[in-house]
């Protein structure tokens, strides 16, 4: 359940569990406040375990400096540490930085992953239940691989075909569509799940994990079928807030490692990511006619400037281009 915030000492002085409740009640996402204070922690380690305080502009940019230069820390990890600095100065101590004599390279324009729709067949193959549906899902649905682990029985809607993501990518709520050719897997997958909850019940350990407060407002609801995680781990587990035995999704790695192992056997010479297959949905509406506006909604970007990023990876064959290469007459 490393998912779930583990509780706060209210009461401590100290300063990480002050500055921990300050993120949970600015509304911080747990991976956010997870980075943030890996970051901070290394700030401050980095300054010999002074109180950040007495630490000036320049540290800030010394510390940023040796990331880039000592390390060869990505421009992404550069910026998330200044970020998380940011956080600590001007939200947390109230103490305004200024200016940081430090200029972040600029962060290089990738293109993202795409699988071919041979590849992905090609992966499914060597895929088993249930993981074999789980990726069709992600690349039916263009869910990112937390919104898949995280859905729970009753945000699949069969009648509207539509699916349901709960607080997706910055506590966002979206729909997406639901791909008909797996309905029955989904169907028999959710039966799994009636039979393993009915189980936990029977030994002690039906309640599952229910976010914010919920479980005050709905005291039945974690015992309720639609509740339940579609995925569920192959065990219970200790609640890190309370120690109550509970049956949580399927951890990432479980997932990540079938995936590798899939894309590996199936003779695939590009990264075995999961995330692909959410790009492989965008790309291949996209090469379908499917406008961006539509994309952009199914995939949940707030700006339609990130969905315009498929563009560059789009079949340029659907485009009518030709190489000048394959006009050539007598090819060597």
């Amino acid at each position: 359940m490393d998912d779930v915030r583990k509780p706060v000492n209210t009461r401590s002085g100290g300063m990480r569990e002050q500055l921990v409740l300050h993120m949970r009640q600015s509304g911080l996402a747990y991976k956010t406040e997870k980075t943030y204070l890996h970051w901070i922690h290394r700030f401050i380690r980095y300054h010999g375990k002074v109180h950040p305080s007495t630490i000036t502009t320049d540290g800030i940019a010394d510390f940023l400096t040796h990331l880039s230069n000592d390390r060869s820390c990505s421009v992404g990890t550069q910026r998330t540490a200044l970020n998380a600095l940011v956080y600590l100065y001007k939200r947390f101590l109230d103490i305004e930085i200024g200016d940081i004599n430090y200029l972040p390279a600029k962060r290089p324009k990738r293109l993202p992953v795409v699988y071919s729709r041979d590849e992905i067949q090609r992966i499914l193959t060597e895929l088993n239940e249930p993981y074999r549906t789980m990726v069709k899902l992600m690349y039916g649905s263009g869910l990112r691989q937390a919104e898949l682990l995280s859905l729970r029985v009753k945000d699949l809607d069969f009648d509207s075909k539509n699916i349901v993501v709960r607080a997706g990518k910055g506590n966002k709520d979206r729909t997406t569509v639901l791909p008909q050719e797996i309905t029955d897997k989904l169907r028999e997958q959710i039966e799994r799940v009636r039979a393993l909850h009915k189980q936990d019940i029977a030994n002690g350990c039906g309640e599952v994990f229910l976010p914010n407060a919920l479980a005050r407002k709905y005291p039945r609801a974690a015992t309720e079928l639609g509740w339940q995680f579609l995925w569920p781990a192959s065990r219970p587990g200790p609640d890190p807030r309370n120690g109550v035995l509970r049956r949580h999704h399927l951890h990432e790695s479980a997932l990540r490692k079938q995936v590798t192992q899939a894309v590996r056997r199936a003779g695939i010479n590009k990264p075995a990511k999961s995330h692909s297959f959410r790009h492989s949905f965008a790309t291949h509406l996209l090469e379908s006619g499917y406008d961006l506006r539509t994309i952009q909604t199914l995939l949940g970007h707030s700006d339609v400037s990130t969905t315009e990023i498929y563009t560059h990876v789009v079949n340029r064959g659907n485009l009518g281009v030709i190489s000048p290469s394959d006009r050539l007459v007598n090819s060597i």
